[in-house]
């Protein structure tokens, strides 16, 4: 299940429409997964109450944020996701930066994160619909393998008993 969370003051107050989440959706569909309606909030302070909720209440694979990853004063979704993460995967945001890059140089000065929380994965893209759209082209090939890593889904003669197996000679 993946819970898409929009950070934008303009979507949040009916200023405008959200063209984010529906594209979150469309990629989560196409690797098998449910998505939730979206979370639409504030940029700001509301960014920890959202994904503190998700995490204690709802407890999905995967939280997508959009927006709040830029340079403006009230972009501080990084900053209330990274407190909240046990474990960081800074090459995931890399990648998603590379991949936009190619036709839009300003994606590397976007400053979001991407971890685990509580068994959740978190990730947060740029607020701009052809930023989640080009940031979900990176992500619908990692995220089955990744949600499988982090849930330790895999044949137990791949991680073993937690002994060690070294050949011992045999006496003859």
């Amino acid at each position: 299940m993946v819970a898409p969370v929009i950070v934008s003051t303009r979507a949040a107050t009916g200023q405008r429409e959200d063209m984010s989440a529906p594209i979150v959706a469309e990629y989560a569909e196409r690797i098998g997964f449910g998505c939730r309606p979206p979370v639409i909030i504030p940029d700001g302070e509301g960014v920890l109450a959202a994904l503190s909720e998700l995490l204690s209440a709802v407890a999905p694979e995967v939280i997508i944020t959009s927006g709040g990853t830029g340079l403006t004063p009230d972009d501080l979704t990084p900053e209330f996701t990274e407190p909240l993460l046990d474990k960081r995967i800074p090459g995931l945001m890399e990648a998603v930066r590379v991949h936009a890059g190619r036709t839009r140089p300003m994606a590397a000065v976007s400053r979001g994160v991407a971890g685990v929380a509580e068994g959740t994965v978190i990730i947060n893209l740029p607020g701009s619909p052809q930023a989640v759209r080009e940031g979900m082209e990176v992500l619908v090939d990692i995220l089955p393998g990744l949600c499988d890593q982090v849930a330790d889904l895999r044949p137990q003669n791949d991680w073993g008993d937690g002994t060690d197996h070294q050949e011992t000679p045999q006496e003859g």
